[in-house]
């Protein structure tokens, strides 16, 4: 994944140092024939299975996945970071996780974030998905009453 140009520019005037970015993340659910599933992508930078997220880029259009969605509400929310890149870039990330569910279209990779994207059963997810993606999957799924507030997640701190 390459990095946004508005973050570009940024660091071109601020170098290195820790810059605060918004996140945002998904968690696309649907029934399936043996229970309760969620949409993940395989990232192109990782390679790894992810929850469908990334920071809020200005001006962008929302469409990683080829697929309609209605954001039901806001279930989560917290820090990750800071997080300190290869090139000494340091950024923290303030993380609002959304439960969704479709209302259209077909599952795709719609952008160069993920090489794939597949759904799977809530209890069956794949091994090398992260701690942090799991835990934003279990909320979701709970759907609690009230956001989760989950200052800096540990799996970051």
């Amino acid at each position: 994944m390459t990095t946004p140009d508005f973050v570009l520019r940024l660091r071109a005037a601020i170098g290195h140092d820790p810059l605060w970015l918004i996140g945002a993340s998904a968690i696309v659910l649907r029934p399936g024939d043996t229970g309760q599933q969620v949409l993940l992508g395989k990232r192109s930078d990782s390679g790894r299975w992810s929850s469908i997220d990334g920071i809020v880029e200005p001006g962008e259009a929302p469409e990683e996945t080829e697929l309609a969605v209605e954001v039901e509400r806001l279930v989560m929310t917290g820090v990750l970071g800071p997080i300190r890149y290869p090139n000494g870039d340091v950024c923290s990330f303030v993380d609002h996780v959304f439960r969704c569910h479709v209302t259209g279209g077909r599952a795709g990779t719609g952008d160069r974030e993920n090489t794939a994207v597949r759904w799977f059963g809530v209890d069956t997810l794949p091994a090398d998905i992260d701690p942090v993606v799991v835990r934003r999957i279990r909320v979701a799924v709970e759907n609690p009453r009230e956001v989760v507030l989950a200052g800096r997640y540990p799996e970051y701190a």
